[in-house]
């Protein structure tokens, strides 16, 4: 963890964990071998539409955090993220999340998600989602 993403007690700030959230989730498209700068030239964005986020312990700063990432739903124009953001050192789980994110086009309006990305997406499906 960075200084900056602390607060004056030296714990991440709870809406940081929304920026390693996106981290992860960009993280793992690009394993897919597409990078989401393609994606955007393609004219598909990912918008935010449904954050939920449960907090079980802190990271202070200078941990090392993972964050595990897995899609859990496709749909036509949606896809849905779970992840846990853990400590490195003692593998401590400190946050559980999820985001839903709709696909717009460069018009803000809603649109399908083109099936060679669904069928990407789709390819690492967590079991029993």
């Amino acid at each position: 963890m960075r200084y900056g993403e602390t607060d004056q007690m030296g714990v991440v700030y709870h809406a940081e964990y929304l920026e390693y959230c996106e981290m992860g989730r960009t993280e793992l498209i690009r394993s897919l071998g597409l990078p989401y700068s393609e994606m955007e030239k393609r004219g598909v964005m990912l918008a935010v539409t449904d954050a939920s986020m449960r907090y079980h312990a802190g990271a202070r700063y200078d941990d090392l955090l993972v964050v595990e990432t897995q899609v859990t739903d496709v749909r036509s124009r949606s896809v849905t993220f779970d992840y846990v953001i853990r400590r490195v050192d003692n593998g401590a789980r400190l946050v559980s999340a999820q985001t839903r994110l709709m696909a717009i086009d460069r018009n803000a309006r809603p649109t399908a998600i083109p099936p060679d990305m669904r069928q990407l997406l789709t390819s690492v499906l967590a079991p029993g989602a």
